[in-house]
């Protein structure tokens, strides 16, 4: 048994599910730069870009049950921060890490060379992507098993406050320290088109940049006035 083959297994007891179709979850850890040169007779490797598309929705449909169970009185607003920063592409690599995914995954070997195993871009696509595998091979109960026992550490976590407009919000901090207003730029932008991942560097005058990651330009806008928010102990 190669390490791979041993890290797939150890992934399959850690999620806590037996596939019936091993297939499913093959497709699943399979990164799409395993076409990367072509293949022999033009035929495509099936990697897991649709797969993270559904899982995106099942991730999503999953906390929304689980929140307003947990929150019976909570606001719209209060449960969309909240479903927020559990189905964010931090929140799914952090799952993903926990699990040890990156070493389960099947990438070329240039990405692997580059440290595809632990970018974070990669790992909570796959998350995603495994989870959708774990709902196509045992249904909803056994997807929301895995995303009970997966996400616990996340659940855990106490909400943070709940601020309309981050990006006010830090505008307004900035002007009041006698700074600049803050700057936003577009670092990197990966993912597939129907679910890319942007990163955003937010800047201020005497301050360290911070990047942070979102689905839109505007979602990672927010999540980096937040984080520099949190990091400057403003909220």
């Amino acid at each position: 048994m190669n390490a791979r083959t041993e890290a797939v297994a150890e992934l399959e007891r850690r999620l806590g599910h037996a596939f019936s179709d091993r297939a499913l979850l093959d497709r699943a850890l399979t990164h799409a730069s395993v076409g990367e040169g072509g293949m022999p007779h033009g035929k495509p490797v099936p990697d897991n870009q649709r797969m993270e598309f559904l899982g995106d929705r099942v991730l999503g449909l999953l906390v929304a049950d689980r929140l307003c169970r947990d929150f019976p009185e909570a606001d719209e607003g209060q449960l969309s921060s909240r479903l927020h920063s559990l189905v964010d592409k931090a929140a799914c690599a952090r799952v993903g890490h926990r699990l040890n995914l990156g070493e389960a995954l099947r990438m070329s070997p240039g990405e692997t060379k580059t440290g595809g195993r632990r970018k974070d871009g990669i790992v909570a696509d796959a998350m995603e992507a495994v989870l959708a595998a774990v709902w196509l091979d045992g249904g909803m109960d056994a997807a929301r098993a895995v995303f009970e026992r997966a996400w616990a550490e996340e659940l855990a976590v106490p909400a943070a406050p709940r601020l309309a407009n981050p990006k006010s919000a830090l505008q307004e901090w900035s002007q009041a320290q006698g700074r600049p207003l803050p700057s936003y730029a577009v670092v990197k932008r990966t993912g597939s088109d129907h679910a890319p991942t942007f990163t955003v560097e937010v800047s201020i005058e005497g301050l360290e940049p911070l990047t942070a990651q979102g689905r839109s330009r505007q979602e990672a806008e927010k999540a980096a006035a937040v984080a520099l928010l949190n990091r400057e102990g403003v909220i």
